[in-house]
């Protein structure tokens, strides 16, 4: 998909006039989806070029840019080695730097780190460099919401601040095609919120996206189609057909039924008949709706839809094409099940799914596009944490995330929350 600007957010209907203001403002900046990252085109530094992405230019194996590699290299990687100064196991050739803790200031910007990391997303910036959006999995009473990092063109972190907050347990969340991040609450009255990276604009609640424990939001641009996950032992998978290109402020909620009982086969669309959820909850206002095992990460790439629950332990894919819902990955039954605990994910722009675990042995784990299913990063001395808001830069070497609640596993508040970024050859 390619993006023209940065649309606000703060008026769901952006007339003509107001379009052209925007086009001006961003000075005409072209945008790619490149993994769980919107890149700009012809920027300097590490977001220079780009290896094309979910529908982007370049189709899964992307057409590259200037300086940018467009060959996974994540198939080929391992073993982990020992423990590095910041406690990660990481394979040779690869550096790693803790970009921002919970509870203390990011470099000189003013904004302290908010407590539990959640799902994490990476935007260009004009400049060549970039932002890396996190959601807080913790109530609005200690912070909620959602904050931003912000690189140079070199990776210096040079700014952080707040994009959304008095808002509940934000978990996942999504990037939009457009340029905005979606932050979706994990509470029985949770919605999601649309927010503006460079926080700039006030974030703008989207209620017709239904109320419900959201986990994870990815939208299909080309369809007008944005697919939402429910992290419940019997959550649903939900699509939201919104009306008008690039306005989620309007549509028709639905959620996913698959034919036969499953769990694999043709999916059927059914209306939602209340999305407000007032009397009934959203998952069981239509009877022959399917249940799924605790929906988490969830992530739109040519065609299909990528989306684990953590309940059983698997990854499914969705093709739009075709409506067919398969199993790409089941601890149970894979021959090298290194892969539990299955929680965020995001997609390289050569079809590697890469998922944190939520407990497990605390791992980045990659279900690469060739086969092998690898380890790519492991933390160490954290075992009662969770990996959160796998996202990779727009120069595809480097990888961010989050230990949601750090060395104080027991903190449910995740008062000690860890960002990391991992550096090394992802892509060659």
């Amino acid at each position: 998909m390619s993006i023209k600007k940065l649309v606000p957010i703060v008026d769901p209907v952006i007339d003509p006039a107001r379009r052209e203001f925007l086009r001006k403002s961003v000075a005409g900046v072209g945008w790619m989806i490149v993994g769980n990252t919107l890149s700009q085109c012809g920027s300097d530094g590490d977001g220079m070029g780009g290896a094309g992405g979910a529908g982007g230019s370049g189709g899964m194996g992307g057409s590259g840019g200037m300086g940018v590699p467009t060959m996974s290299n994540i198939a080929n990687l391992g073993p982990l080695q020992d423990p590095d100064e910041n406690g990660l196991r990481l394979p040779v050739g690869f550096t790693s730097r803790v970009i921002a803790r919970s509870n203390m200031e990011v470099g000189s910007s003013g904004y302290v780190w908010h407590n539990a990391p959640d799902g994490g997303g990476v935007l260009a910036t004009g400049d060549g460099g970039w932002l890396y959006v996190s959601d807080s999995e913790s109530p609005s009473l200690l912070t909620g919401g959602a904050g931003a990092v912000r690189f140079s063109s070199s990776g210096d972190v040079i700014d952080a601040y707040q994009i959304l907050s008095g808002t509940n347990l934000n978990c996942a969340g999504g990037l939009t095609p457009w340029g905005t991040w979606l932050s979706c609450e994990e509470t029985p009255t949770g919605r999601v919120w649309e927010c503006d990276p460079l926080g700039e604009n006030e974030a703008v609640v989207r209620p017709a996206m239904g109320v419900f424990e959201h986990e994870a939001a990815t939208v299909d641009g080309a369809n007008q189609h944005a697919y939402l996950t429910e992290d419940l032992g019997d959550g649903r998978l939900y699509r939201f057909v919104y009306d008008a290109p690039e306005d989620l402020s309007a549509g028709e909620l639905q959620v996913a039924e698959v034919i036969g009982g499953g769990p694999e086969g043709l999916v059927e669309w059914h209306t939602v008949p209340d999305p407000s959820a007032q009397s009934t909850p959203t998952r069981l206002q239509v009877p022959d709706s399917t249940p799924f095992a605790g929906g988490e990460g969830i992530w739109y790439q040519d065609n299909v839809v990528y989306f684990a629950t953590k309940g059983d332990n698997r990854v499914w894919t969705y093709a739009t094409d075709t409506s067919m819902l398969t199993i790409l990955y089941d601890a149970a039954t894979s021959s090298t099940p290194i892969l539990t605990g299955v929680d965020n994910l995001v997609v390289s722009p050569a079809a590697d799914v890469i998922v944190g675990e939520d407990g497990g042995d605390m791992q980045v784990v990659a279900i690469s596009a060739e086969g092998p299913i690898v380890p790519l990063v492991q933390v160490t001395g954290q075992d009662l944490s969770e990996v959160t808001g796998p996202a990779f830069g727009p120069s595809l070497q480097r990888l961010y995330f989050s230990s949601q609640r750090g060395t104080e596993g027991l903190d449910i508040l995740g008062m000690s929350g860890i960002t990391y970024e991992v550096s090394g050859p992802f892509f060659i």
